[in-house]
């Protein structure tokens, strides 16, 4: 279920990216209009505005505008591979509203000069996009060439440099970055990746302005965000104002009691734990998360009841993204397996959190993508929020062998 289908759950939900009523062109003019002609100006709109990335690490939209703007021949990328189990936020968004991603892209693409545009997205979510491409040639959109590529099945087909490798033609695998893709990208040409969420964030900034788009959200962080939230009551694919307070999202939209929640996963599984007992006063931006050392990362916030071990959880999350790796690195051959193992001995009772740490520490840093910084995160976390677990553990107990309390998430 989306957040749009709930009813207009609370004042916690906000309309924008998810307004159309039905998924065909004719539904999306009448909501938001035609795309209106764009120019290089566009850039500045966006800067005024504020927009960040929503693909996870929230850089500045107009800043990397600008910096593929009147190169040679410039590509623009939709990126839509949503690797992260826990998230469904660009799957949702291709489903639902393909046509307003499709315009976040041709005014990209319009704006840094660029006639030649990709979607890249898992198989599963292409189509929409096939049929939004034949509404728009019927009825006489005048737009560049756009060409659609499978995304291959992994946690790490969407990092920048894996996608920019995809659509050269090589193995979806992230790549030391000596020079940014925005100068040497796909097939040696500047190239602009941008998540499909910020490209439909920046299609309606080029119908409405930056004061529009100001009018909700933080004041440091404008706009609104798509969240893939989990563990609740009521679970799905919601939209909110950036600087959402998480108390009222998983209230209001998630149907549960805060005081019921062991903890939060914030920022997917690269994230971090928060404690139950630290949800007042944490909100869903940079600057509301800074204090929990977090940060809203492409929008995954993943509940965790009482009952529910927060150990065994990590555990089978730090298996996976070992698993995962692209294994080109020592970090990730030798290091994430140790992690994983490690970890999986102190659900047995028999693991260090302080060796665990260690190995944490040397992994960070080291890697030739963010992979190994992302796992030791969430392990580091984990052995925070959940050190009373690794001490029960350790004396044979669990709480997820315990008697359910009354209230629990999953009431």
């Amino acid at each position: 279920m989306t957040g749009v289908e709930s009813g207009g759950r609370r004042a916690v939900a906000v309309r924008r990216l998810l307004a159309a009523p039905t998924v065909d062109l004719a539904a999306h003019e009448a909501t938001h209009g035609r795309l209106p002609i764009v120019t290089r100006k566009l850039i500045d709109a966006v800067a005024a505005s504020g927009l960040r990335g929503r693909g996870g690490a929230g850089f500045p939209v107009a800043r990397k505008l600008a910096a593929v703007a009147g190169g040679r021949r410039p590509i623009v990328v939709a990126n839509g591979a949503e690797g992260e189990p826990d998230s469904r936020k660009d799957a949702v968004l291709l489903t639902r509203a393909p046509h307003l991603v499709l315009d976040g892209l041709v005014a990209a693409a319009a704006a840094v000069g660029s006639r030649d545009c990709r979607v890249y997205a898992s198989e599963a979510v292409l189509e929409p996009l096939r049929r939004a491409l034949v509404e728009r040639r019927m009825v006489g959109y005048r737009e560049p060439a756009i060409e659609l590529t499978a995304a291959a099945e992994t946690f790490l087909a969407g990092e920048k440099s894996a996608v920019v490798n995809r659509l050269s033609g090589r193995a979806a695998l992230p790549a030391d970055q000596v020079v940014s893709t925005s100068r040497l990208g796909v097939g040696g040409r500047p190239t602009l990746v941008h998540n499909v969420e910020t490209l439909a964030q920046l299609a309606l900034i080029a119908r409405h302005g930056p004061s529009w788009f100001r009018s909700v959200g933080a004041g440091d962080e404008p706009g609104t965000m798509l969240i893939s939230l989990s563990g609740t009551r009521i679970a799905g694919v919601f939209e909110v104002a950036a600087g959402a307070e998480l108390p009222e999202v998983v209230a209001g939209l998630g149907g549960t009691d805060p005081a019921r929640v062991r903890a939060v996963l914030v920022g997917g599984w690269h994230g971090t734990w928060i404690s139950g007992s630290a949800l007042p006063g944490a909100a869903l931006s940079a600057q509301g998360l800074r204090h929990l050392r977090a940060a809203p990362g492409a929008g995954v916030v993943r509940v965790l009841p009482h009952g529910e071990c927060g150990l065994g959880v990590t555990a089978e999350i730090t298996a996976y993204l070992a698993a995962q790796s692209a294994g080109q690195c020592g970090p990730c051959r030798h290091g994430l397996p140790t992690l994983a193992t490690r970890f999986g001995q102190l659900v047995d009772g028999v693991g260090d959190p302080a060796e665990l740490a260690r190995v944490a520490r040397l992994v960070e840093g080291r890697g030739a993508c963010h992979h190994p910084d992302g796992t030791a995160r969430l392990v580091r976390s984990a052995l925070e929020v959940f050190a009373d677990e690794v001490a029960r553990h350790r004396h044979g107990h669990c709480v997820a062998a315990a008697p359910a309390r009354t209230g629990d998430c999953d009431e």
